[in-house]
């Protein structure tokens, strides 16, 4: 019996199971490295996240969002030109609104938003004026 086309048989699938151990380890070693590069990457996060909510204490509180209306822009522009508290029939004057109640109270409503919002105070009831700034 000759054996030799078996070993050569055997050859053959030693050297194909060899070809994908080396390809696998190949692969191995890039996702090892992929791997190590994500973990240093997720610890650079975690260090600034550490950094930033530490900070996030010591830096000025920015400018609340103002609603979307048109009036909220207009009406901190009036404030800002204001010497002194404004009532809701001043503000709806320099908005040249008609000074119909339902205006007078759409302003109200307003300037109420906007003492919420930490952007106005009412120093007493129905006169507003502009949040003294830190």
């Amino acid at each position: 019996m000759n054996i030799q086309p078996l070993l050569q048989a055997l050859d053959i699938q030693e050297e194909a199971a060899r070809a994908l151990a080396d390809a696998l380890r190949a692969q191995i070693d890039d996702l090892q490295t992929r791997l190590r590069e994500a973990e240093t990457h997720l610890e650079h996060l975690a260090i600034t996240r550490k950094t930033v909510t530490g900070l996030a204490d010591r830096l000025p509180a920015g400018p609340a969002d103002l609603p979307e209306h048109p009036d909220y822009p207009r009406i901190l522009a009036v404030f800002n030109e204001a010497t002194g508290p404004l009532r809701a029939e001043d503000v709806c004057e320099a908005l040249d609104h008609e000074l119909l109640p339902k205006n007078v109270e759409g302003t109200r409503a307003k300037l109420k938003r906007l003492v919420k919002l930490g952007i106005l105070t009412e120093a007493d009831t129905g006169n507003f004026a502009r949040k003294p700034r830190p």
